[in-house]
């Protein structure tokens, strides 16, 4: 415990130190900041410290309490930090000293040694004739054991997809909620949430009807209730299908089993030895595919895999921990030291997988347990989950070359690599999403302890949260909760909650100085008070979907820690921050959806440290002060999508087109050209030549251009482009083939109702034939 009780007398010693400055000193003395920046490395430390100490937290109470204690100075230390850093920023920026500040990964679950239990069940779902006309299939098998997987390869199978008109997916999880589950299935079948306002009787009769004489297929995932009660009320509304309906239950209780289905249950066991070897060999060697062969490596990974008890959640993340250790000594010592003091049972799974975690560099352990706070079953955006870690601290950039997003990203797809996360698909450009193993969220949670904490109910809010530090929680509740040392305020579950705006922001600014994340949309706020700057720890505000609300206080430049701004989807928005620039921290500044928004602000063109700024839009006629195209020039480090809206009213438009930059914007992957309604500069609709992208751009759509001139010569240029995008009325009569772009694989030209032909320039081969005709093109 000496390491602890020194880090422990560190953090008291950098409290004392902290408390003897004041404010005023800051800027004043560079001897302070001098202080300030050794007490960080200190801080830096006592972290170091306090992560090696979790290892032995588990079984050791002395050492727990002492985390406990180190954990609250550490945190009171760091706040302070941060007050005087902020001041600093501050003082520097009333000086006028100046400050300046993905490509992404596919990853694919494979399923190894189900193909019988797959057939089993093919032929329950497709071949076996019930009485009923709705039969039920359950699944059981204790945690880990791929009971979700195995439902998603029958629901998959192209046979079942052709042999039932309706298809529907729902998550149960731990709360076992009629009305939830019936929503759930609504929103399964028809891709959209039903009305949050509607009773459950309401509810009932969309249902009956999407469902009622179809041949459906219903997964029910992770089922806990075992009360015949609550199921036969579930069970009254599903009836109504046609003859050869399916339902497949996953379940980890032979209990649920009896109650949901009189049929006898397919119970899924472990992996077979040789499938077990399979997905083990396959994830430990990935890094080091000769170790494969090696006797030495394949003699321990079979000691090591003989305690994975042919469970893959256990293999994936076990094997996945090996991959990342050199060399045979470290294998072994893993076997010897740490897998010998798990006992071969069911119930030690979970401090079998701990075992992964304790083996997590230190920099992936804060980003791991964070995800505590998601529900489970929830699926999670990995953009937004990326700025989450940031605006907490826990990524660091030692390399300027990359953004922190991009090493964000590095560490979520170390932690993918582990199988911490699983069903990682990718949708498009930044929309990543993922999951989360029911075990896995229970390993999070276990080691997150009293810091973090789901708020749901009235009970849970009105404990004593002074020990809270990240919480997500049900809306209404918010004015309830009792901590007052948030960092991180989610909301969860996602519904409008109306009447709480004073409520809300009085707990907020009054109780929660220390907030770092702070996520507030869809509340339908119409102001936000001036009082925000107070949160002066604030990195993250999310306060997208709130409709109604026109503008921020004139206040929100005060709060210079200020990353990530997300304001999406706030419909009636009609004007971002005037002193925009002095947000020299912001990265992310969303606006998407802001349709009253006239013009950007003067200035946002200073913001060196921005890399998303999906819309930026001319101001029309001057009238409202507004930044020119002008201001884009500088922003080189914008990422991901970028649209500019009313090109056909910038006067002088071949120089200010020109000054926007684009090809020197090489971290763009979408691009977005909209002309509008016509300006009144005609030379406004000619200009696509000074609109150049960089050759890295993904995806180009063109809106409204009306010129009559041809399309401009870059278009060749851009070989990455995936997707190119023409549409609404314009004067175009013809346009490049596009034939020979390699990577195309979308090409839509949509209401240019003027077009007479594409070119055919097409280059020949060698021998006088045109060379690959749309190599990569998909017909959709």
């Amino acid at each position: 415990m000496g390491a602890e009780a020194i880090a422990f007398d560190l953090a008291v010693e950098l409290i004392t130190k902290l408390s003897s400055f004041t404010l005023s000193q800051i800027g004043l003395c560079w001897n302070v900041k001098d202080d300030l920046h050794d007490l960080k490395s200190t801080v830096s430390t006592i972290k170091a410290v306090l992560l090696d100490a979790e290892e032995r937290s588990v079984t050791s109470q002395l050492v727990k309490d002492w985390l406990e204690k180190l954990r609250d100075v550490l945190y009171d230390a760091d706040d302070l930090l941060d007050d005087f850093s902020a001041e600093a920023l501050r003082k520097d920026l009333l000086g006028g000293n100046k400050l300046t500040k993905e490509q992404t990964h596919s990853f694919k679950d494979k399923i190894i040694g189900r193909d019988d239990d797959k057939a089993a069940l093919l032929k329950l779902v497709l071949e076996f004739e019930s009485e009923d006309n709705v039969y039920i299939i359950p699944i059981v098998g204790f945690g880990g054991l791929g009971k979700t997987a195995l439902a998603q390869f029958v629901y998959n199978d192209e046979m079942v997809k052709n042999c039932f008109e309706l298809m529907m997916w729902v998550c149960v999880s731990d709360v076992f909620d009629v009305k939830i589950i019936v929503e759930n299935m609504i929103k399964s079948a028809t891709g959209k949430a039903p009305d949050q306002n509607l009773e459950m009787d309401q509810l009932q009769k969309q249902l009956r009807e999407k469902i009622g004489g179809k041949k459906y297929l219903l997964v029910l995932d992770d089922i806990w209730n075992d009360e015949w009660g609550n199921w036969v009320n579930l069970k009254e509304l599903l009836v109504g299908g046609a003859k050869g309906s399916r339902i497949i239950v996953t379940t980890r209780s032979s209990k649920v089993a009896k109650i949901t289905s009189k049929c006898q249950p397919h119970v899924l066991k472990g992996l077979s030895d040789d499938d077990a070897w399979s997905l083990f060999k396959e994830i430990a060697f990935e890094q080091r595919r000769t170790d494969s062969t090696d006797s030495g490596f394949v003699e321990i990974g079979k000691l090591i895999l003989e305690r994975c008890c042919g469970v893959p959640l256990v293999i994936r993340t076990i094997a996945g921990t090996l991959s990342f250790k050199e060399t045979k000594n470290e294998w072994l010592s893993f076997k010897d030291n740490e897998l010998a003091k798990i006992s071969q049972n069911e119930c030690e799974i979970l401090l079998t997988l701990k075992l992964s975690y304790d083996h997590l560099p230190s920099r992936l352990k804060h980003c791991f347990v964070y995800c505590r706070l998601y529900p489970k079953d929830y699926v999670i955006r990995v953009q937004t989950l990326v700025q989450l870690w940031i605006a907490q601290g826990f990524v660091k950039q030692f390399n300027q070359s990359k953004s922190l997003e991009e090493i964000g990203f590095g560490y979520f797809k170390d932690l993918v690599e582990r199988s911490f996360f699983q069903e990682v698909v990718e949708y498009g450009i930044g929309d990543m999403r993922c999951k989360m193993h029911d075990l896995i969220h229970d390993l999070a949670e276990s080691i997150a302890g009293a810091e973090s904490s789901i708020v749901h109910s009235n009970k849970i809010a009105s404990k004593d949260g002074e020990k809270c530090r990240h919480i997500s929680i049900n809306p209404s509740l918010i004015p309830l909760f009792k901590g007052k040392k948030l960092r991180t305020l989610l909301q969860f579950p996602n519904k409008r909650v109306p009447n709480l705006s004073d409520e809300t922001w009085n707990f907020v600014i009054a109780k929660c100085r220390c907030l770092r994340v702070l996520e507030l949309y869809d509340f339908d706020f119409k102001m936000i008070p001036r009082s925000i700057h107070k949160l002066k720890h604030l990195r993250y505000l999310d306060l997208s979907c709130n409709e109604n609300l026109k503008s921020l206080p004139k206040s929100i430049y005060k709060i210079q820690n200020l990353q990530m701004l997300k304001l999406d989807w706030c419909d009636r928005f009609e004007e971002l921050p005037k002193k925009i620039e002095k947000l020299v921290n912001l990265t992310h500044l969303g606006c998407e959806g802001c349709n009253g928004l006239t013009h950007m602000p003067r200035g946002i063109g200073k913001l060196s440290s921005l890399e998303t700024l999906r819309m930026f839009i001319v101001d029309k006629d001057g009238s409202h002060g507004g930044a020119d195209l002008s201001e884009l020039s500088g922003l080189n480090i914008l990422r991901g999508e970028l649209r500019i809206t009313n090109l056909g009213f910038v006067k002088n438009a071949k120089e200010k087109f020109k000054a926007t930059n684009l090809k020197e914007k090489q971290h763009l992957r979408s691009l977005v050209l909209e002309w509008n309604r016509r300006g009144d500069d005609n030379d406004a609709n000619k200009s696509l030549e000074d609109l150049q992208p960089h050759p890295n751009l993904k995806e180009l759509c063109i809106r409204g251009w009306r010129g009559d001139a041809k399309f401009p010569s870059w278009i060749s240029l851009l070989t990455n482009l995936v997707v190119i995008r023409i549409w609404d009325p314009s004067n175009v009569k013809h346009v490049p083939s596009f034939a020979q772009l390699p990577c195309l694989k979308e090409l839509s030209i949509t209401d240019c109702t003027e077009l007479e032909y594409m070119d055919d320039n097409s280059p020949k081969g060698g021998q006088g034939e045109a060379q690959s005709f749309f190599p990569s093109l998909k017909v959709l």
